[in-house]
């Protein structure tokens, strides 16, 4: 059997034996499966389908943000493209076994206006580095509210903070601050002019110089981003807002449901989560992404059926919003096998 065949298989088995586990957790219990039952049954569907075009509006931010850093670099792609190439691109990831097969799908994309392919793939490397950052910051802000302002009331909403949960909060924070310390460090790194020749020259080794060329143009297209701070800038706010838009779809979600989760709880937890689900241990996220809010809010005294149901709704409007980009990639294909056959 092939490595890739492996690593499917494993991602199926943990996808499956997740949401396995899940069911049988909420539907073994006859009061838990009729509160599941209940949220799920009695949703307001206007408020799913305002959190279905919240998420679809975030996917078009994510090709804004694509677009503004092709620019700094000089790369001339229809900002039309890059958004059907985003929700290509979202397709790949929900329905493919690895989180990156979207990320390899819109550098490819790209390419076809380009014959700058290194910038086209550092581009979209860049893209995802810069999309971390604002999920992480988000993260940060909204843990330091949640640490630092109202939980020295002694209350949150409707949730009374105990000395357990304030544990666990400031252990978030600190998770938080850590994880956005490393990544724009981890980011200047790369763009240092200093570490990418130093790196350049292991380039220099015998068995390694047939790659040389290829390691320059990369680390030109890194070095195209060093001074264009006013994009930079721009890109991150847009992956802030990004980041802000999907939280709102979890809410828009929990107020279809009849339910109640502090609001700003979302806004922590949301990136925390989107950030764990890049390690690809499973296909799209499925049952990965439900252990993950059923663990963290969790944490903050949310009941687990409500966490629960609120994965299910989400998982499924993300599958809801991903499938244009089937149907782009669908007609693509088939506009290129009239190409070929004529």
């Amino acid at each position: 059997m092939k490595k890739e065949s492996v690593s499917t298989f494993i991602k199926v088995v943990i996808s499956l034996g997740l949401m396995a586990f899940l069911f049988y957790r909420f539907l073994s219990d006859p009061a838990e499966r009729e509160i599941l039952f209940n949220y799920l049954a009695g949703a307001n569907y206007w408020y799913l389908l305002a959190a279905l075009a919240l998420f679809v509006l975030a996917i078009i931010v994510n090709a804004v943000k694509w677009y503004i850093l092709l620019r700094a670099q000089g790369v001339p792609v229809p900002l039309m493209a890059l958004i059907n190439y985003t929700f290509v691109g979202f397709f790949f990831n929900n329905f493919l076994p690895a989180n990156v097969g979207g990320d390899v799908i819109r550098g490819f994309g790209v390419a076809r206006y380009t014959d700058r392919g290194a910038d086209a793939a550092v581009s979209v490397i860049v893209d995802r580095i810069i999309g971390l950052m604002g999920y992480m910051f988000s993260a940060v802000v909204a843990a330091l509210v949640v640490v630092n302002i109202l939980m020295r009331g002694g209350s949150l909403g409707t949730m009374a903070v105990n000395e357990s949960l304030a544990q666990n909060m400031a252990q978030v924070q600190i998770i938080a601050v850590i994880g956005l310390i490393a990544m724009v460090g981890g980011f200047a790194l790369v763009l240092s002019h200093r570490l990418r020749a130093l790196i350049g020259r292991i380039f220099n080794w015998k068995f390694l110089k047939p790659l040389a060329p290829l390691y320059g143009r990369l680390s030109d297209a890194f070095g195209a981003y060093r001074y264009q701070y006013m994009a930079l800038l721009w890109a991150f706010l847009l992956g802030v807002a990004n980041i802000l838009l999907t939280s709102l779809v979890d809410i828009a979600i929990v107020a279809g449901l009849h339910g109640y989760i502090p609001p700003v709880y979302i806004f922590l937890f949301n990136p925390i989560i989107a950030v764990i689900l890049i390690v690809p241990i499973s296909i799209g996220g499925l049952g990965a992404m439900s252990a993950l809010y059923v663990y963290f809010y969790g944490l903050v005294g949310v009941p687990e059926t409500l966490a629960f149901a609120l994965s299910l709704v989400k998982q499924a409007i993300i599958y809801l919003g991903s499938l244009p980009g089937g149907v782009l990639w669908l007609r693509k294909q088939q506009h290129s096998g009239e190409q070929s056959s004529g």
